[in-house]
């Protein structure tokens, strides 16, 4: 049986072409990016902080190099709404530095976010934070900042 239109079963079917190019990429010349991913099992650290008299616990997980390659962070009094932002904030920060977004890069985006809870800090290092988003990207920036290679692809 004949697997073309026209009856012609050599002859390419140019709406297969068709297909395949709106199923590839465009060729923009531009790089895709590709996530590097933390293994299943790694080191991290946990740091415990508080912002105006919110405690909270902010877990950095580590690639074998010591770099950080996600975050996540426990509230200790968290509503629903809290809890989400918190979540969403760990999930883009990790993303973007898993797709290779440098340390200091991904601290600049949320350094001096806006938000309550802010205040006083439990640190020494940062005696006040602009919301815990602020707090997070200031502690980062500190403790890991400058160490970051500029791409892990």
């Amino acid at each position: 049986m004949p697997d073309n239109r026209d009856g012609c079963a050599s002859k390419p079917d140019e709406h297969d072409d068709e297909a395949a190019a709106q199923k590839r990429p465009p060729e923009t010349g531009h790089m895709i990016a590709t996530r590097n991913a933390l293994p299943a099992t790694r080191n991290s650290v946990t740091h415990k902080f508080s912002v105006n008299g919110h405690e909270g616990y902010l877990t950095i997980g580590l690639y074998e190099d010591g770099l950080p390659g996600e975050i996540f962070i426990k509230m200790a009094k968290e509503g629903s709404t809290m809890k989400g932002m918190v979540q969403a904030f760990c999930r883009a920060f990790s993303l973007a530095i898993q797709y290779g977004l440098p340390i200091d890069e991904a601290c600049a985006r949320f350094r001096g976010m806006r938000f309550e809870p802010m205040g006083m800090t439990s640190n020494p290092d940062i005696p006040q934070a602009t919301s815990i988003v602020d707090y997070v990207a200031h502690y980062l920036e500190h403790e890991f900042g400058s160490t970051q290679e500029s791409s892990r692809l």
